[in-house]
């Protein structure tokens, strides 16, 4: 598109495209932030059930504590907790039921009498050493109504999927300045908003709203970033949004462990990137999306600011970025869509046409199974790092600073060795580090860690760039749809994330094998790929086709004059 032309006379990555980019993306930190603060929100501490009465003594194997709060830190699940109330009774008190001894001779630990069990009372007694008070000690989810506390995350991630489908959308029609004003101020009133929800379900109602805010800004985010940043920086631009993410995660453990209020603790996380909101509200309109609507007026005046910020002279004018082929007679585009001009009617094309031939159809479904696991693999990682063992909150924090250093590698290995070949080693290294990890001894907490932030730092690299790749592998006709395809299955994937999670209660590895199995398997399929490190951007099916293929003389000539006509900004995360 000849819009490109801006960064090549007014900067690529100057001082005002660096300003917008770094206040943007700050933005995105809030994001990682919701999408992690789960983790803590719902974290279930021990807990035994409690009786009617005051207790006096208190039995645990040879243990005899003077309270249960004092036990409670260190009880296992491998026996029941014997209690003395006031009144003469003795009790058996598990997690899910307690049982009435009968006729008891002495306080004992072991007992061989007739006892009667009982289900719990609805009142539990909670451990509130690490856990001072979370949303399943306020509500009480727990044993009957454990499945509501663990649809909270699932719910959020549904959440994630229907705000990229309306978002992205409207933001095509709207514009991006107003969607990222409004999903950032929807963001900041619903994140206090949960703090004072006075129920569950008004709890989950409110996390599922701002699930699709959050996913909102960061699909348009990213689309507005790149549509101001030049193709010489968009890798990593692009690349680095989602180390913003990844802060957010870092920001969610640090709070975490400084804060163990559940409704102080959401209150601190939405009000963290307030100062965002000071601003926002003077970020410009995209020079694409204006040119796109024809309002060179606002174009022409964002050209002027943007030379002057950066300190350069350019005598660049909006009507210089008309594109020459949809011109006629030297009558602007503008002129054609007034009526002056019919312009030529597209072919609408569908989600089929990603299947249009047998090569198509298989680079389209390991192209959507990289975004399915890419996504899987990632929460996985995140939301399972704080059963790893140790301390869950560094576990948590390391999960997220790991990212950071993914994404630097992932952009120099992108640019040097290829798409194709930083893809599918990072698919394979998570893999493998997956598999090693069922493999350790339990009692190696640190290399059962290492391995597993082996895993994440792998697998974000492949999560990160799989966006740019999808967009290189498709042509220009139907590039947005097959982002948007794409990215439909990484919502899928984040949404059964928090389900294969859940697995570790069956066997606790099973989310590892599962995603070291698929992320191995699709890591092979990414080597039958093509690469395209060094390629033009491709404009139509047959030369997206011809990706991989060793051409003739005369196809590799229409192909590199094609690919001189492709040269085009990758907004492929408009539909994402």
């Amino acid at each position: 598109m000849t819009v490109e032309r801006i960064f090549d006379e007014l900067g690529h990555f100057k001082r005002y495209q660096a300003c917008l980019y770094f206040a943007a993306v700050f933005q995105a930190i809030a994001c990682g932030i919701h999408y992690l603060a789960s983790v803590f929100l719902v974290e279930t501490p021990n807990f035994v059930c409690s009786v009617p009465g005051n207790i006096t003594d208190v039995l645990y194997g040879n243990i005899t504590p003077s309270s249960l709060e004092e036990i409670l830190p260190v009880m296992s699940g491998s026996g029941p907790l014997v209690v003395r109330t006031a009144a003469g009774e003795q009790w058996e008190l598990s997690r899910c039921s307690c049982a009435l001894r009968i006729g008891p001779q002495d306080f004992t630990y072991d007992f061989t009498g007739n006892k009667t069990v009982k289900e719990c009372f609805g009142k539990y007694v909670y451990d509130h050493s690490e856990v001072h008070q979370s949303i399943v000690t306020d509500w009480d989810l727990v044993c009957d109504r454990e499945w509501l506390a663990k649809l909270c995350q699932p719910t959020f991630m549904l959440g994630v999927l229907i705000g990229a489908l309306v978002f992205g959308d409207i933001a095509d029609r709207v514009g991006r300045v107003r969607i990222l004003m409004i999903t950032s101020l929807c963001q900041f009133g619903l994140g206090v908003s949960v703090a004072f929800s006075g129920n569950y379900y008004f709890f989950v109602v409110l996390r599922f709203l701002l699930a699709m805010v959050s996913s909102g800004y960061l699909v348009v985010v990213f689309v507005y970033v790149t549509e101001f940043t030049g193709s010489k920086v968009r890798t990593w631009t692009s690349m680095h949004v989602h180390a913003a993410f990844a802060v957010g995660i870092m920001v969610v453990a640090l709070t975490g462990y400084l804060v163990r209020v559940w409704w102080i603790y959401q209150i601190i996380l939405s009000t963290c990137t307030l100062p965002y909101l000071l601003f926002c509200w003077k970020f410009p309109e995209t020079p694409f999306y204006l040119m796109a609507k024809g309002r060179y007026k606002e174009t022409q005046d964002l050209l002027d600011k943007i030379a002057a910020v950066n300190g350069i002279e350019s005598r660049l004018k909006a009507e210089d970025l008309l594109d020459p082929r949809k011109t006629e007679n030297g009558k602007a585009l503008l002129d054609q869509e007034r009526g002056q001009g019919p312009l030529e009617p597209e072919k609408k094309l569908t989600i089929l046409d990603l299947f249009g031939s047998w090569r198509m159809a298989g680079r389209t479904c390991t192209v959507w199974a990289i975004w399915f696991i890419g996504s899987l693999g990632y929460y996985v990682f995140s939301l399972g790092s704080v059963n790893l063992g140790g301390n869950q909150y560094v576990n948590l924090f390391l999960a997220g600073a790991v990212e950071v250093p993914s994404y630097l590698v992932g952009c120099f290995a992108m640019d040097r060795i290829g798409r194709k070949k930083t893809c599918a080693p990072a698919l394979i290294l998570a893999g493998v580090a997956c598999m090693l990890v069922i493999v350790v001894p339990s009692d190696i907490e640190v290399l059962a860690i290492a391995l597993n932030m082996i895993g994440k730092f792998a697998v974000a690299i492949a999560f990160g760039l799989v966006y740019l790749y999808t967009c290189e592998l498709y042509p220009t006709i139907i590039r947005s749809l097959a982002v948007g395809s794409g990215s439909m299955m990484c919502r899928v994937g984040s949404v059964v994330a928090p389900f294969c999670v859940y697995l570790a209660d069956v066997w606790i590895y099973l989310p590892q094998l599962i995603v070291g199995i698929l992320a191995f398997i699709i890591g092979v399929l990414t080597m039958l790929l093509p690469e395209t490190l060094g390629k033009p951007l491709t404009t139509t099916l047959a030369e997206a086709e011809s990706l991989g293929l060793k051409p003739n003389k005369e196809s590799s000539a229409q192909y590199n004059k094609g690919g001189e006509d492709g040269v085009e900004l990758n907004q492929h995360a408009a539909k994402a």
